[in-house]
Order: structure tokens, then sequence, then C-alpha cells
């Protein structure tokens, strides 16, 4: 691996007190380019602009997926990652559905830790903090035919992050729009499925929500996903939650929950969920409660859904009595080193790492 390191930190003019989600970078990126054939040696360099024409085939044609993912500083200090390698398969997915050549996992993976390592001061502390990680991938040749690109960059950057919602929020359940449809590409996490999500949700914000569920494309009469997020469901005492498919994103969020609703002995199922079935849980007071679960995110517990022109509430549940509060509190725990990890999740950041790559 290169290594460029900055000679003008701005960690010393970062305020953790007083900053937005994604508005603020750490010192350093990671930068590796695909060009005949083959990618390059990962290089570690200051964080800034890259220069790129407005003919660069990805402004073009959308051949861009990234992930998300999150590092976390514990009570002592240490830095932890979570689940890496299920970004770096999610990833790879991703690229090979867009026509894209997959990332080497040396350079996912170790590019990721020395990143971390390097820049581990940029990591905050305090509950609901963490560092939001986006690797990415994106065509970089320049021109206008209609075609795979030969060119290609990853990338890594980070960004401090504090819960993205502080507090319950209201959801429309759709029943035009959709998010993705059989054979596209509602699988892998492609730039163009946020850009197309974008006009429906603003719609939503006009009439008074702050999200969407989403539903099939075909007949709209099955949850799918909310917003940026995976979507569970509890009535009862039994959690619901869509199997993923071409459609639906493999969240890693979403399978840290159900291992953790199983762990715990909770009932859950991996089912479609039917609109006419929530609708007839509310009628019957037998809803209790629906959430959306991803990485930026954690989890976002509903206070409302609409639903043709009609808005109901959900039920008020302390935190003892949310399931989605309790398994948020689980999984926060473990990537926090505030709690055993069963699973095998935490990923210690080594220090001085780069003496090892």
């Amino acid at each position: 691996m290169i290594i460029q390191k900055t000679t003008n930190s701005r960690i010393s003019t970062f305020d953790q007190d007083n900053y937005s989600f994604g508005d603020h970078f750490i010192d350093h990126m990671i930068i590796c380019e695909y060009e005949n054939g083959k990618w390059s040696e990962p290089k570690l360099m200051p964080y800034g602009q890259l220069p790129f024409s407005p003919a660069n085939m990805a402004f073009n044609y959308g051949q861009a997926c990234f992930e998300g993912m999150k590092a976390y500083k514990d009570a002592e200090g240490e830095v932890f990652l979570f689940r890496v390698h299920k970004n770096f398969e999610r990833i790879n997915k991703s690229a090979k559905r867009l026509a894209m050549p997959e990332i080497p996992e040396h350079v996912f993976v170790d590019g990721l830790r020395v990143l971390m390592d390097v820049d581990r001061a940029w990591v905050p502390s305090g509950e609901g903090n963490s560092l939001y990680i986006r690797p990415l991938i994106f065509a970089t040749e320049e021109g206008l035919k209609a075609r795979i690109s030969n060119k290609y960059m990853f990338a890594i950057v980070a960004s401090p992050a504090k819960s993205y919602y502080s507090e319950p929020v209201s959801v429309k359940i759709s029943d035009y729009y959709s998010r993705a449809a059989n054979g596209g590409v509602g699988f892998a996490k492609a730039a163009g499925n946020y850009a197309a999500s974008f006009y429906p949700t603003q719609l939503a914000i006009e009439e008074g929500y702050e999200q969407i569920i989403w539903t099939d494309d075909a007949t709209h009469e099955y949850f799918e996903e909310s917003g940026t997020m995976n979507v569970f469901v509890r009535i009862n005492d039994t959690i619901y939650t869509p199997p993923t498919s071409e459609k639906i994103l493999d969240g890693v969020t979403r399978d840290s929950f159900l291992q953790l609703a199983k762990h715990r002995g909770m009932d859950v199922r991996v089912e479609p969920i039917a609109v006419k079935d929530v609708m007839e849980a509310q009628k019957q007071g037998t809803l209790k409660e629906i959430w959306g679960v991803g990485t930026a995110v954690v989890t976002t517990s509903f206070k409302a859904f609409g639903y043709e022109n009609t808005r109901y509430a959900l039920p008020e549940l302390a935190p003892e009595d949310s399931y989605a509060m309790i398994l948020k509190k689980d999984l926060v725990d473990i990537q926090t080193n505030a709690a055993p990890d069963p699973f095998g999740w935490r990923e210690k950041v080594e220090k001085n790492i780069l003496e090892t790559v």
C-alpha cells in the first residue's frame, strides 16, 4: 500500500459537540484505480477533491455502487469495526450486477483497517456516536458512448456520525411508487436506487410524513423496504420481516437484528408482509411496532403510518417494552464493546497496522 499522510490534520478544528451527519470528513481516504484489466496498488492519501470530466461515464451511465459501515470507540478509547466481510461480499455483489470489476479482498479489508488506524482520532466517543464509512466503486473513463467503462475507482471515505433520526418518525405506505422491480437492481447498493427514491419521498414529506414504506411494484400489496432501510413489523409478540430477494437489500443490520432476536428466543418470521394483514392488525389492536433498520440509522421507530389518505397512530411503548429498542441496545452494545460478542462480529482495529500490510 502506498502511504501519503497529511501534514495538516484537521482534527483540531472538528467540534464533536456541534456537527451534522455526513458534513465533515476525516483526514485521509483510500483510493485504488482499475485500468487495463487490473486494480493498481491502493493508496492512503489526504482527503480531497478528485479531477473528473463531465463526460465521466459514471455521471452519464450510472455505474456506481457503495457500502455503508461504521467504526465505534469503546469506553477505553479502542476502535472497533463491525462485520467487515459482510460488506466486502455485498459491494462485490453490487459491482457484478452493474458490470463493474470486483474489488480484491485485501484492497477492501486492509484499506479499511489502515484508514481506521491512521484516523482513529476521528472516531467520536459517546453514546450514539460513530464514524460512518463509505466504500464505493464507480466508473472513471471519459466517454459518451453507452457501454461498460474500462476504468474504475475504488475509494473509502468516512464522516463522524450522530444518531440519524433521534425521534420516531411517520411513514406513508406507498400505493403507487416502487423502489425496485423484478429483474432490476434493488438488491444492489446502486447509487441510482437512491436517486429514484428522492422524488416519491419528497411527495410524502409534503403530505406530512418523513419516509415511505415501499411496496411491491406489481400489486402494492406487500411491504418491501422503508426509505433506505429494511423494515420490521411486530404483531402481538411476533416479529415479521420480508425475505431478501432481487428487489430487497440483504442488509447487514437486518441480518444482525434477526440473529439477535433469535438469540433472545423471540418469535421471528421471515415471510412476506401483506398490507391487508397490517391493516387488520391495526384494526384489532395487535399491531405493536413498525421500524426500519440500516447502518446509518441503526433503528428508526415509527410513531404513525399513512395509508389511503388516512393516518394511523402506533402505540407508544417504553424502551423496555419495545422489541425495536431492545434489539437496538443489544446490537449497539456489541458494536461498542459494551457487551460480549457471541457471534464474532466485532473486530478491534489494531494500532500501527501499517507495519503488517
